[in-house]
């Protein structure tokens, strides 16, 4: 997952999963809670859709016609991958800040 965004819905979508098997509303509903992104249905099974060809995500048998999801090992890896890259820029951004805020520029 290149260039990986806060609120990239494959990363949202990883993310709530990993802590347990969601269908698509309880997937919005968590999503929302957790990150404050409201995802369209279009956007979310659209990268539901690209998650499962990639082998990230795979269907469980679900109740009535909810579909519930669950995490792959390879989307756990990609995941991990994924907050690293994020943990990486993050940290940058901050020694960058507190160099500025060093020679007056922005706070830290």
């Amino acid at each position: 997952m290149a260039s990986t965004r806060p609120n990239d819905p494959t990363l949202l979508i990883l993310t709530s999963l990993a802590s347990g098997e969601k269908h698509g509303y309880a997937l919005l509903q968590d999503i929302e809670q957790f990150a404050g992104v409201t995802l369209g249905p279009g956007t979310l099974y659209g990268a539901i859709t690209r998650l499962e060809e990639r082998g990230m995500i795979e269907p469980v048998a679900g109740s009535g016609r909810r579909r519930p999801y669950r995490l792959t090992a390879a989307g756990a890896e990609e995941l991990s991958l994924a907050l690293a890259e994020l943990r990486t820029i993050a940290n940058e951004g901050r020694r960058r800040l507190a160099a500025r805020a060093a020679t007056g520029g922005l706070p830290a």
